[in-house]
This record gives C-alpha cells, sequence and structure tokens, in this order.
C-alpha cells in the first residue's frame, strides 16, 4: 500500500508538471478578460503560458470575431519561478514597442522596465464628448520610465512618469491637417495622476492642467487658435467648450472636464 501511495503521488505529481510545462496560451485569453471586465482579451493566442505570442484586441463581437486594439503580436516569455511567487516577464512587440519590456517582482509587486508604446490615436473618442464627436487621428506614443505597480483592492497602483507624445493630430471637422502635436505627461502616485497636457506645434494650441483620481478625469484647461487661424479654425474651437474673452481681445475656449 506504501508503494501504491508513492506511486500515486508521484503520478499526480508528474501530470502536474505536465500542465504547467504545457499549459495552452489559449486559456490565458479567458484570465485577462476575467481581469479587464471583458474590456481586452487575447486574439489568436499560440503557444504556451511560459513562451507564446499572441494580439491585444477588444472583447469579442457576436461573431467571435476578435478585432486587434494594437499593432502586431505581442510575444511573451514567462520564467517558471513564477509558481514560487517570483514574477519574471518578457515582453516583446517590434511594431508596437520601442523596446522589450520586463515585468520583474512577486505576485503583487511588480518593477516595469522602461519603454515606449504605440497607441492608435481614434481610441480617444472613448473618452466621450467632445473627442468622440472631433473623431481625432494621428500618431500617439505613451512613454515611460521605470514604474512601480502593485496590485491593491482589484485594483493596479502606479508610481512613476508616463508622457503621451499626440504627433501630427488631425480631425474630421477641420480641413487643416494636421492641427498640431501635443504632450501630456502623467505623474502617478498609486491611484492618482496628476496631468499636464503642452502644445508642441500646430494651428491649434491647447495647455491645462488636471488629475485622475481611481479612473475619474478632472481636467481644467484653454485651446485657441494661433495668429492668423482665428477664422479657419472658429467652427471647430466652438466645439471644444465656452468662449472666454481675454484682454488683449483673443477667445480662449475653455476646456473642462469633470
Amino acid at each position: 500500500m506504501k508503494r501504491l501511495g508513492l506511486w500515486l503521488l508521484a503520478a499526480l505529481l508528474g501530470a502536474l508538471v505536465t500542465v504547467l510545462l504545457f499549459f495552452p496560451a489559449t486559456w490565458m485569453a479567458g484570465m485577462v478578460e476575467k481581469q479587464t471586465g471583458g474590456r481586452l482579451t487575447l486574439g489568436d493566442a499560440q503557444g504556451t503560458l511560459w513562451r507564446g505570442s499572441a494580439f491585444i484586441g477588444g472583447a469579442a463581437s457576436s461573431g467571435g470575431a476578435v478585432t486587434p486594439l494594437l499593432p502586431g503580436r505581442f510575444t511573451w516569455k514567462l520564467s517558471p519561478l513564477v509558481v514560487f511567487g517570483m514574477v519574471d516577464l518578457e515582453l516583446g512587440n517590434p511594431e508596437a514597442l520601442a523596446q522589450p519590456v520586463n515585468f520583474r517582482g512577486s505576485w503583487k509587486q511588480w518593477q516595469l522596465s522602461p519603454s515606449a508604446l504605440l497607441l492608435p490615436a481614434d481610441g480617444l473618442a472613448g473618452l466621450g464628448a467632445p473627442l468622440n464627436t472631433l473623431a481625432p487621428s494621428g500618431v500617439m506614443r505613451l512613454s515611460w520610465s521605470a514604474l512601480e505597480l502593485a496590485a491593491q483592492d482589484q485594483t493596479v497602483a502606479i508610481n512613476g512618469r508616463t508622457t503621451l507624445e499626440m504627433t501630427d493630430m488631425s480631425s474630421k471637422l477641420s480641413p487643416i491637417k494636421p492641427l498640431g502635436s501635443y504632450q501630456l505627461a502623467l505623474d502617478w502616485r498609486g491611484q492618482q495622476a496628476q496631468l499636464d497636457l503642452n502644445s508642441v506645434k500646430g494651428p491649434l494650441l491647447l495647455s491645462g492642467k488636471g488629475s485622475l483620481n481611481n479612473g475619474r478625469l478632472q481636467f481644467s484647461g484653454q485651446a485657441q487658435a494661433a495668429d492668423g487661424y482665428e477664422q479657419s479654425l472658429g467652427n471647430l474651437l466652438n466645439l471644444l467648450g465656452q468662449r472666454r474673452p481675454t484682454n488683449d481681445g483673443k477667445n480662449i475656449i475653455a476646456l473642462e472636464f469633470r
């Protein structure tokens, strides 16, 4: 009986190791969907938990199709030491990432190495009015320094700095293309971030400050046309907010998100 018990234990351990070694990447899609509340999933996942690839997409449509949200396929390499609480994950995607990024830490705290990620400009429409009406297009690049991440109350706390560069942005409502290039800096402290928006160049000038608090955006800023573009950008500016005349006779548009 003792030998039989040892044999069964060895068989069970062997089966467990085999399952872990060949844990299919397709199973991870369900895990990603659960952790993001159904907003994200992995499309065409290939390989295993430890080494595989997939594209990142939104929730599947009624026909089961998954639409890619970011360019290219993401590849990953995960150390088996994660079983013992030591996370060492490398993500790569030459089409979307400036360089591969590494997650290192425990099950609840990680350090993310510096890199940059290309983002689709049409994702800004998801922030609501007036951006959904403007239908912005252009090149967006999110870069970050080394970030500290921690799981906290079913959310993720972040410490560090990220910068969103929006280059040659345009709108379907304006014949002037591009409208300008902008930079949005975010200083993260846990589940809060301070925002600072500035114009880099272009006929449409934007600036302002705000905050993110547990996902809630508060922002106060202004928009105005550069000299010589007051008439051609008049209709677009009217869509952005309320006019506020200044002492020098210029019209400033108040940008408010609450």
